[in-house]
């Protein structure tokens, strides 16, 4: 016999994943994170009638009126934040508070990083932190809590196994610890027995696929707070959703093989939008993503960021044995009655050149340095949101070699340098401009004028060059008249090396 009742019962069984034991002499017992989405249901019911607590509805309030709630910012903060930034640490707290976590999705450029870092220096715990990233944020994130607060004590865990295993010994002497997905993949079961006030895993999408030690190993850590941090969409792969949200709150979106069966089939199959605002239902109130033309008012003309990458062991053992050899020789130059400026700048060349990639100087060496391989995964995470990006280098030689990389991820390029004809120059940016190819190559001496390429909001500096204003000059290949998207900087810089400590005055640049 059909009953409307008992279909309408067993439609809120299917929608919740509701097994008999949460169900006790007709109580119902949820987590508390399915209050919003059962709020939202409860005006759609006919016959199940929902009586709410008062503190049901003090929950509900709060997120509702999320905008009213003060939370006071640590004093340097006040004038370095911008209001929608100041919107965020709010909004983390509030989750933090309601003993929720949730997902920082901010467009890349807004400013996460800053706004975690507030929200660590403000809340009170006499735990530590602890920040999952690629490889090659893992200095920026130090440089930027540097730059910004002067109370929480960083540290990298990075180097060798001794010294991460030491660090990771003595993690309760530190406010946060950042450390890579590549590391903790070998560390994790280091980490057992301890518990951190907040896991921050950034650039999330890192755990996409939860079959992989990226994901499994995260989820192993202990923490009262966790918070994920990506800059690209994830509304378009479910499966990298449900990842997140599992390190997030554990069977929030239920277990993997329901998630597929009742909400990922259907939509992605099927194209089923009842199914989609179901699941946008489940996970908005976790989610804050503010797109950069959502903060327009509020964004600088141009976004520039200096990220600095560390030389693995064996590089730095080169790059040292070459300055080493450079500051003999140097000292013999200057000695000399008349200074050889041509010497001096074919030495500093080559220590360039080892920054960038030992294998420009030496043919032994096969394997992509640290920097080609924390600039892959920019490109990678930019490709994912869909812009484009100029990459400059002095070094045709090494656009090659990024040519490489690109052919095995598959990622389209074009490529300029002083050898392309006139011709073939004006072909290469309009098809840049109105296709879909993803990076441009240039030559900085071949690309710094004379080009428009506002498809481009990305610019990469390879290799910072020794002239500023020609630097300058190669951004404004993107950022100039033309342009209606905001455009985003980055310098790659090796850490402790020649690119970050050196450069030439403007009369050195004329004796060179």
């Amino acid at each position: 016999m059909n009953s409307p009742q008992l279909d309408e019962l067993n439609e809120l069984k299917e929608d919740y994943y509701i097994s008999p034991k949460d169900l006790d002499n007709g109580h119902l017992s949820m987590n508390a994170y399915r209050a919003f989405s059962l709020n939202e249901d409860s005006e759609n019911y006919q016959y199940i009638e929902m009586n709410r607590q008062q503190s049901f509805k003090d929950l509900i309030d709060k997120f509702d009126h999320i905008d009213t709630i003060e939370h006071v910012l640590p004093e340097c903060y006040q004038d370095i934040l911008r209001d929608y930034q100041k919107d965020g640490v709010a909004w983390m707290h509030c989750l933090r508070d309601c003993g929720f976590n949730g997902i920082l999705a901010d467009d890349m450029g807004l400013g996460k990083t800053l706004q975690v870092i507030d929200l660590l220096e403000s809340i009170d715990s006499a735990l530590p932190s602890i920040v999952v990233c690629p490889s090659s944020l893992v200095y920026n994130w130090e440089s930027e809590v540097h730059k910004f607060s002067k109370k929480l004590h960083v540290g990298c865990i990075v180097k060798s196994q001794d010294n991460r295993k030491q660090m990771i010994q003595a993690y309760q002497e530190y406010d946060l610890l950042v450390t890579s997905y590549d590391y903790m993949r070998r560390d994790y079961k280091l980490y057992e027995g301890k518990t951190f006030e907040y896991v921050i895993l950034d650039e999330a999408q890192y755990i996409k696929n939860q079959k992989t030690l990226n994901a499994r190993t995260v989820k192993k850590l202990q923490s009262n707070s966790r918070l994920a941090l990506t800059g690209t969409p994830i509304e378009n792969s479910l499966a990298e959703l449900w990842s997140i949200f599992d390190f997030l709150m554990p069977q929030y979106l239920f277990n993997y093989h329901y998630f597929v069966t009742h909400y990922e089939n259907d939509i992605v199959k099927n194209h089923d939008k009842e199914k989609t605002k179901q699941l946008k239902k489940l996970v908005s109130p976790f989610i804050l993503r503010r797109n950069k033309k959502d903060v327009l008012p509020e964004l600088p003309d141009k976004i520039e960021k200096t990220q600095l990458i560390s030389f693995d062991d064996e590089e730095y053992k080169i790059y040292l044995a070459n300055l080493a050899q450079v500051n003999s020789d140097l000292q013999e130059i200057l000695n000399q009655e008349k200074v050889d400026n041509i010497a001096i700048l074919s030495m500093l060349t080559k220590l360039r050149q080892l920054c960038c990639e030992p294998r420009l100087v030496y043919e032994n060496i096969h394997t992509p340095s640290s920097k080609l391989m924390a600039c892959m995964e920019i490109i990678e995470n930019i490709k994912e949101s869909n812009q484009k990006i100029l990459l400059f280098s002095s070094f045709t030689s090494m656009l090659d070699l990024i040519a490489e990389q690109l052919n095995l991820k598959g990622i389209s390029y074009y490529m300029l340098t002083g050898q392309t004809s006139k011709e073939k120059r004006k072909d290469l940016v309009d098809r840049f401009q109105n296709d879909s190819t993803t990076v441009f190559l240039i030559s900085l001496k071949a690309g710094g004028t004379g080009l428009n390429l506002t498809a481009a909001q990305m610019v990469i500096h390879y290799d910072p060059w020794w002239n500023v204003s020609a630097q300058n000059q190669a951004t404004d290949r993107a950022y100039r008249i033309g342009q209606t998207n905001k455009v985003q900087e980055i310098k790659l810089v090796m850490k402790d090396s020649v690119e970050k400590n050196f450069r030439f005055t403007r009369k050195e640049e004329r004796a060179c």
